[in-house]
């Protein structure tokens, strides 16, 4: 099982960027489909993004579709989010961990520590 440490997150005011950073403990991420999720306050885990291995194929969210760009370094054994122009609705904790591809859902119920992410408007 993946151990993910995100980084990466603060405050931003709209229209910024945000480069997120997923690294990984304990064991590689090679083989999996990782991804991004997000929670917002008072609201539900949503998927933000994947990206598949090895193909570097990736799907998005529509939230995040032309303004968010999943990415990994299998040498680094880190997965990125880089978030442009950044909107108030994108506050929330981001998290990383493996994904089904099936569905985009998360593969495991265990989380890392996430990055908080602050739009100010």
């Amino acid at each position: 099982q993946v151990q993910p440490v995100e980084s990466g997150g603060g405050l931003v005011q709209a229209g910024g960027s945000l480069r997120l950073s997923c690294a990984a403990s304990g064991r590689t991420f090679g083989g999996y489909t990782m991804g991004w999720f997000r929670q917002g306050s008072g609201k539900e885990r949503e998927f933000v993004a994947r990206i598949t291995w090895p193909a570097r194929s990736t799907y998005y969210a529509d939230s995040a579709k032309g303004r968010f760009t999943i990415s990994r370094d299998s040498a680094k054994n880190t997965v990125y989010l880089q978030m442009n122009n950044l909107k108030p609705e994108d506050t929330a904790v981001y998290y990383c961990n493996a994904v089904r591809l099936e569905d985009s859902r998360p593969m495991y119920d265990t989380w890392g520590q996430g990055t908080q992410v602050t739009v100010s408007s």
